[in-house]
């Protein structure tokens, strides 16, 4: 889908762009209204609402003060994407496509859990937005999110055939690294850490001493750490771990956590995945690549039948001085 330059935080940049403008007045394209930015199948784009989002989008931007060169990208986005969003609108209602005030206030609160408490209404004060705006633009994702739904994804379908044939023009993607499992000790000091290394080469059993002294979360566990690739721990575990052989312990090993003592309990060689595998992961992949295309196609085919009239005078005339507003209800 189509998005403006939006920089601010990961709120605004996820929010929909406002487009509460159902039931505003018709305009006759042929008497043209400075009020007035765009139509879009009769239904107006005003010139306040652009602006309002036009400003809020330069405010959160790097450098809001920009020359009417700079400002026009912004301006150009910004308009496209309403109008693409006015279409998807329109074509929802006619589709009778519409959402409860419940499900709204549960993609307000998703929304809300990404931030600590008393942060997220910080974040709608330094956007300039209210708590009702905020509802109207989740209420307009979530109904263009179920338009998708039901009038595109329902139309893409995968066959057998053309998973295999994904997965066999894909194999090298999906491939099992090679992995170690390992077991650690981790201790605050290194005298700590050598009476642990003396107790073990007297024979006593690395998982017991683990659980007796290890500090990590692990040592309930004889200080297993599982299976895992190179990466997944940090660099210091790599570079001990997957030089060792099962069954070895480690020299002591300092690291920002500690000091740690490793033994490997198994190796695992790195191999190709079967397609029985990995056919869950390759259907999902593949259908998200086709329902980005149906997508695309869809909302290129409603545009293409859209009456879209665009007030060149109006927009130039904009210079993108951030909007003042009051402060965002709560």
């Amino acid at each position: 889908m189509r998005r403006a330059f939006v920089r601010a935080t990961p709120l605004l940049a996820t929010l929909a762009l406002a487009v509460g403008l159902a039931g505003c007045p018709k305009k006759d394209k042929e008497d043209p209204d400075a009020n007035v930015v765009a139509t879009v199948n009769g239904e107006v784009l005003a010139r306040a609402d652009f602006e309002q989002e036009l400003g809020r989008e330069l405010a959160s931007a790097e450098a809001p003060q920009r020359t009417p060169e700079e400002i026009e990208p912004f301006k150009r986005a910004l308009l496209d994407t309403l109008i693409s969003r006015m279409v998807l609108l329109q074509e929802a209602r006619t589709h009778n496509v519409t959402v409860t005030p419940e499900e709204v206030d549960r993609g307000v609160l998703r929304l809300s859990s990404d931030y600590p408490a008393g942060n997220f209404n910080e974040v709608l004060a330094q956007g300039q937005l209210s708590m009702a705006e905020l509802k109207a633009r989740e209420s307009a994702r979530l109904i263009i999110e179920k338009l998708f739904a039901s009038e595109v994804y329902t139309r893409v379908a995968l066959t057998e055939e053309e998973l295999r044939g994904y997965f066999s023009a894909h194999e090298a993607e999906y491939v099992e690294p090679d992995q170690v499992r390992a077991a650690q000790i981790v201790v605050k000091g290194m005298d700590d850490a050598r009476k642990v290394q003396a107790q073990l080469k007297s024979g006593k059993k690395f998982a017991d001493l683990a659980r007796r002294y290890s500090l990590s979360a692990d040592a309930k566990v004889g200080g297993d750490l599982g299976f895992f690739p190179r990466g997944q721990m940090p660099p210091a575990f790599d570079e001990v771990v997957f030089r060792m052989s099962p069954g070895q312990v480690s020299d002591v090993v300092e690291t920002e956590y500690g000091y740690h003592l490793f033994r490997v309990l198994e190796k695992r060689a790195g191999r190709k995945l079967d397609f029985s595998e990995v056919r869950a992961q390759v259907e999902g992949k593949l259908l998200a690549q086709r329902r980005a295309e149906a997508q695309a196609k869809y909302e290129e085919e409603l545009r293409a039948k859209a009456k879209v009239w665009v007030n060149e005078a109006t927009l130039q005339s904009i210079r993108g001085r951030p909007v003042t507003q009051p402060a965002a209800q709560h």
